[in-house]
């Protein structure tokens, strides 16, 4: 018994399939926020978009895919968001796979009512529940920030963000500095 151990040990460290990840590729390599984004409190979303506008809070609806590299490219940003407004915005971030097919519904609070069916999509609602911003593909974080500001009433216009890689998975917000 302890031989056949040994050999099944040995051979699952001299296997040649190794773990691969890459934010350029369209591959699934898991959840993109932990993995691409250092941040896995985003999924599951806290709340959902019907609690989140009963509630008259002002949200983030991101539609994306775990194997989309735009999807990953833009978690850092996503979760750059929720490290800068934390407690004062909600963000739901969806994966479409479950939208795929479905029909539309009358519910104006229904999350695949307001996904255009491309990905990455970043859509904001005011506290009132219209959609001020809606967007697919890339987007600064600036660009974001500023419509949150203004939804939120508050002046962040002297402030910029950069997106920063500390190493080829993970991504950290900063403030950008003259």
């Amino acid at each position: 018994m302890k031989i056949i151990q040994w050999i099944l040990i040995t051979l699952i460290f001299l296997s040649p399939y190794k773990a691969n990840a890459s934010r350029d590729t369209n591959s699934y390599d898991g959840n993109i926020f932990p993995i691409y984004a250092g941040n896995g409190a985003i999924v599951p979303p806290q709340t959902t978009l019907q609690e989140s506008l009963k509630n008259n809070r002002v949200s983030v609806l991101f539609f994306y895919l775990d194997d989309s590299s735009d999807s990953k490219a833009m978690a850092p940003i996503i979760s750059g968001l929720d490290l800068i407004w934390r407690n004062s915005i909600d963000i739901i971030a969806l994966t479409t796979d479950e939208l795929q097919d479905r029909e539309k519904s009358d519910l104006t609070n229904e999350p695949s009512n307001y996904w255009n069916g491309l990905i990455p999509q970043t859509i904001i609602f005011n506290s009132d529940g219209e959609v001020k911003y809606d967007q697919n593909g890339m987007i600064n974080i600036d660009e974001l920030n500023k419509v949150i500001s203004e939804l939120k009433g508050i002046n962040i216009k002297d402030t910029e963000f950069s997106l920063e890689s500390f190493n080829e998975y993970n991504s950290i917000i900063s403030e950008k500095k003259d």
